[in-house]
């Protein structure tokens, strides 16, 4: 009985001990909750951040500008954001940096109904473009519109939730939207062969996308806690690359509102854009030093950067485990 009750309480101050160190982590967003975040919704499901000690809680973004803001700050610890934008931000004093990207390739888009007379970007001028005031494509349409020989105040920018998008393009109160190519399967399904639709690499601008930042004071202090959060998450998506099923159940037992139909189309575009030359060959999640000193020259260039920084301490790679790659076509 001695014996047993000592086990019992060995037990016990073990699992005290491992609350008591557990890290409290809170993740904020881009936006709200897609198939693009499942892995990390599935991830949190299976406990494999809590065996890592790290308590994580999960906060929807309102863009890519005020998720960087935030981890920049402090305000939160880690966030998904735009590169880019997070870039932009890091100009302002955000104090952050990338750990992994998800989106090797730009998922930004822009679409409108060919019955308006839209027939490509030559077209925008004079036309309203609707989406949130924190949205990437806002903060980067300089770059498009050089790209696409447009004068970049000749669009008027109108303020919609990502929700209403698709209602304001189908009741024309916005002549063009922007959003991700996630999502592209449900304009077709609404709007069939009348959509329009334009990606930024059709423009020659394939920018880094959604990357996990982290501020840096927080990562310097607990390199160990990002260094497990990192490698689960970096699991996770193999996991649902390999079988989407298992992360679309946690999706949606965690986030209402959404269609399952719709999640798994996302997830087929979702896979394109992860997939590059560096997160097939170096690691899943792996940064390229050229396209980062890339990006950061566009955004330097034609948006600017209040304070110029060094675009190699903007990210880093070594968080990855390099057994782990995006699988090719």
């Amino acid at each position: 009985m001695k014996t047993l009750i000592a086990a019992a309480s060995t037990a016990l101050l073990s699992l005290a001990a491992a609350s008591a160190s557990a890290a409290d982590v809170t993740l904020m967003l881009n936006w709200t909750p897609t198939a693009d975040h499942s892995p990390i919704y599935y991830a949190r499901s299976q406990g494999w951040y809590k065996n890592e000690g790290i308590d994580l809680d999960i906060e929807t973004g309102r863009g890519s500008a005020a998720t960087a803001q935030r981890v920049g700050s402090g305000g939160t610890q880690m966030g998904i954001a735009d590169l880019p934008t997070a870039m932009q931000a890091r100009g302002k004093g955000a104090d952050l940096t990338a750990v992994m990207v998800i989106y090797a390739n730009t998922p930004q888009g822009f679409y409108w109904l060919k019955s308006s007379g839209i027939n490509g970007p030559k077209d925008f001028p004079g036309r309203k473009i609707g989406n949130p005031p924190g949205d990437a494509a806002r903060l980067m349409w300089p770059a498009f519109a050089k790209n696409a020989s447009i004068d970049p105040g000749s669009v008027n920018f109108v303020n919609l939730s990502p929700q209403a998008k698709v209602a304001a393009l189908k009741s024309k109160s916005v002549d063009i939207i922007s959003d991700f190519y996630n999502e592209h399967d449900l304009k077709l399904k609404e709007f069939g062969n009348d959509l329009g639709f334009a990606p930024w690499r059709s423009v020659g601008l394939n920018v880094y996308g959604n990357s996990i930042v982290v501020n840096r004071v927080f990562l310097e202090k607990n390199k160990d806690t990002v260094a497990k959060f990192v490698a689960v998450t970096q699991r996770a998506y193999e996991s649902c690359v390999n079988s989407f099923d298992p992360c679309l159940q946690a999706l949606m037992a965690s986030v209402s509102g959404l269609n399952a139909d719709n999640q798994r189309d996302q997830w087929q575009r979702i896979k394109t854009l992860m997939r590059d030359d560096s997160t097939t060959k170096v690691a899943l999640g792996a940064f390229d030093a050229a396209r980062v000193k890339a990006d950061y020259d566009l955004v330097s260039s034609l948006i600017g950067i209040d304070k110029p920084f060094d675009p190699t301490t903007m990210f880093t790679n070594e968080f990855l485990d390099k057994k782990i790659r995006m699988k090719g076509e």
